[in-house]
């Protein structure tokens, strides 16, 4: 496992690259152009310079995320190609910096929904909430001014200027239905794998957060089924998956390590992160304790482990605790100390792996 930590920019995150080199284990950044607007080509002179920046504290920024796909994509529209072309273009350019993997979404309009950024935890800390009832009673704009309202930072896919956008976007995706946005991202696909096969850069689409149907939209990388059939939609080892617990783990028929054995050769990304489930439909997100959860972050650990798995991971979204301000849900504190419990579970594993473990329910009971 190759672990990296997701860094917005100068200027742009309050934890610094200084910071992120002293985290055991962190060896890269994961990173992106974030004021370049979903369609426009990322500059080279652009791409170089960040290079230059975390390469000068001994990190690679082998990952990026994301590529934000433009809508016109998604919806099909005549336009499309223009901006898939761009795309490729972006493709290229990030190949010249050796970059090995692309992180992507095919969320139409946001590419995550939460209705407080500082919701409260019993231990005061406070992190990412959904409520699903507002969800469902919500005007997604004024979800959109509540959300960009309420930080100091950047938000893709929440950028207030994007109000009068969203408003055309909802009607122009009134006719779209999950079988055409999956034969939208087919076309997609076609076109970009085939320069990612000749640049050495895999894709990995991440899941829809959360992974169901918001404000009437379609959304279609929602569970272990869907992953399958987006893997054949273009059977090339490029065609991968961010495999994220959060946003997949929400849905209580998601097996996550059902998915982490059927789709090891094709997991390119990992974001391992734990949530608390209510049974109204709420959740809020944890630190990364399986026991502070509802998901079992420890068996994912192990599932990861006993594929041997090598690709790049992070912690993903944390608490805000130690009365640190940050960028919601990107704190330093919380994603440090989640970097070290995944450490210690897959040291743990380490330690116990090729041993007969059927008579032991808990492998940390194995001794050296």
């Amino acid at each position: 496992m190759r672990m990296v930590f997701r860094w917005f920019g100068e200027g742009n995150d309050s934890v610094t690259l200084s910071q992120i080199q002293q985290i055991p284990g962190v060896e890269g950044v994961v990173w992106a152009l974030h004021d370049i607007p979903p369609g426009e080509i990322w500059p080279k002179a652009r791409i170089q310079e960040v290079k230059q920046q975390v390469e000068s504290y001994g990190l690679h920024l082998d990952v990026v995320e994301s590529v934000n796909i433009h809508e016109s994509i998604k919806l099909g529209r005549a336009d499309r190609d223009q901006y898939i072309t761009n795309y490729i273009e972006t493709i290229k350019n990030l190949a010249s910096v050796d970059v090995k993997v692309i992180c992507y979404n095919f969320m139409p309009v946001f590419d995550w929904v939460r209705t407080d950024l500082f919701g409260s935890l019993p231990d005061r800390s406070t992190a990412l909430f959904y409520e699903k009832a507002k969800v469902t009673d919500m005007d997604p704009l004024e979800l959109v001014e509540k959300i960009s309202a309420n930080h100091d930072y950047t938000m893709p896919g929440w950028e207030p200027e994007r109000l009068e956008e969203l408003k055309d976007l909802f009607a122009a995706y009134l006719d779209v239905t999950e079988d055409d946005l999956i034969e939208h991202l087919r076309y997609f696909l076609q076109k970009v794998i085939p320069v990612c096969e000749e640049y050495d850069i895999k894709l990995a689409i991440h899941p829809d957060d959360p992974p169901w149907e918001i404000f009437g939209l379609p959304r279609i990388v929602t569970t272990q089924q869907r992953l399958r059939d987006i893997l054949n939609l273009v059977p090339s080892k490029y065609n991968g998956i961010t495999l994220c617990s959060g946003a997949l783990g929400v849905r209580r028929d998601n097996d996550i390590v059902s998915m982490i054995h059927e789709f090891q050769d094709r997991i390119h990304f990992a974001h391992i992160r734990n949530v608390k489930l209510f049974e109204n439909g709420d959740f809020i997100e944890t630190s990364h304790r399986t026991n502070q959860g509802s998901i079992g972050i420890d068996e994912i650990v192990r599932a990861y482990r006993s594929i041997d798995f090598n690709g790049y991971a992070r912690p993903d979204h944390g608490r805000h605790i130690w009365d640190e301000q940050s960028r919601p849900g990107y704190g330093l504190y919380d994603r440090a100390l989640g970097i070290m419990y995944i450490w210690g579970l897959w040291d743990a594993y380490q330690l116990v792996k090729g041993k007969d473990e059927s008579n032991v329910s808990n492998p940390f009971e194995l001794k050296k």
